[in-house]
């Protein structure tokens, strides 16, 4: 039986990647990021009404904070999941910038070196995923699981098994600031997502990323620097993921665990694929990506207010996950047939 061909929307040639069309506002917010909206809207006035306290200033001040972290990584993992690939080391690299930045705060490191800090060490992680991915042409699920137990041993022997305690108030800001009544961090989230939604729109290398995720081969053969993307969106994600770390110690204060990140790859990987970001890679956006970590933290927010098992939140988003990829199994196959 003759394999269905997957290439015909796909350019021919560097010349027809760089004349693709960028994407409207219109288009960016498809049927998903509608839904998503719609979600959130219901969501909100039905909690609203059951539970006042849901919807108080504060409480959606506690969300937006709490999905910063999320939101900031997630912006990456767009990336990364475009591409077709995927990190679920983000939640032990998380941890490692953490106790390196928190260290460094300890030993009375100011602002600017703690940033520099923890975007190197999480840049530097993630270049190491984008050049094992890259070189060794290895599934990034591979690799970066793998990273993801390495970095543990590496955060638990950094801190010797034990608790940072005593840490100097230098980012709490980053944890708890407010800008315009928003929280500090949200602004962070933004920013990096306005960053990315213009690169991915509107530079050609930006769309290259789409189709390395439609047909690796084919974006080869058209002229695409695969290895050099590949490197690019997974040290992008990293250095991500060294901003996510100072929201964290900021939000931690005065103690930094050594189990930080726990679980943190999932709420992620939840944010980017129920945002629309199709986990088969070519297709998504970070509008998605920050609709989806506001559901993400609605959904564990509405759990701690209704008083339900917080377990039950992780249960609802891996189902989640389990019904977005299908949809997209169920698309693709469509379009193949």
């Amino acid at each position: 039986m003759a394999t269905p061909n997957r290439t015909h929307a796909l350019p021919a040639t560097v010349g027809d990647l760089l004349r693709l069309r960028t994407i409207g506002w219109r288009e960016a917010l498809e049927a998903r990021e509608a839904s998503i909206l719609a979600v959130l809207v219901v969501m909100g006035i039905a909690l609203g009404i059951a539970y006042p306290q849901f919807g108080t200033l504060d409480n959606v001040d506690n969300i937006l904070l709490a999905v910063a972290q999320v939101a900031i990584v997630g912006v990456g993992m767009t990336m990364v999941i475009i591409t077709g690939g995927i990190d679920v080391s983000v939640g032990s690299a998380l941890s490692v910038c953490a106790v390196v930045v928190a260290m460094r705060i300890q030993d009375g490191a100011g602002i600017p070196e703690a940033l520099v800090v923890g975007i190197a060490v999480g840049a530097g992680i993630g270049l190491v995923n984008g050049l094992l991915i890259g070189l060794g042409r290895v599934h990034s699920i591979i690799i970066t699981f793998g990273m993801l137990n390495l970095l543990r041993v590496v955060s638990f022997k950094l801190t010797g098994g034990k608790w940072l305690t005593g840490l100097p108030d230098t980012l709490n800001y980053f944890g708890s600031g407010t800008l315009l009544k928003l929280p500090f961090a949200w602004w962070i989230a933004m920013a990096m997502a306005a960053v990315a939604t213009y690169y991915l729109r509107r530079r050609p290398t930006g769309r290259h990323l789409y189709a390395l995720g439609g047909n690796a081969e084919t974006a080869r053969l058209a002229g695409v620097a695969v290895l050099k993307r590949t490197i690019f969106v997974y040290t992008i994600t990293g250095a991500l993921v060294g901003v996510a770390s100072l929201v964290f110690v900021g939000q931690a204060g005065q103690v930094v665990q050594t189990n930080v990140g726990y679980g943190f790859e999932l709420d992620v990987i939840a944010a980017v694929v129920i945002g629309g970001t199709s986990i088969l890679g070519g297709k998504g956006t970070v509008i998605g990506t920050l609709l989806g970590a506001l559901l993400v933290g609605t959904i564990r927010n509405a759990f701690v207010i209704v008083d339900i098992n917080p377990l039950w939140a992780d249960f609802i988003l891996g189902a989640l996950i389990l019904l977005t990829t299908a949809l997209d199994l169920l698309r693709r196959r469509g379009r193949e047939t």
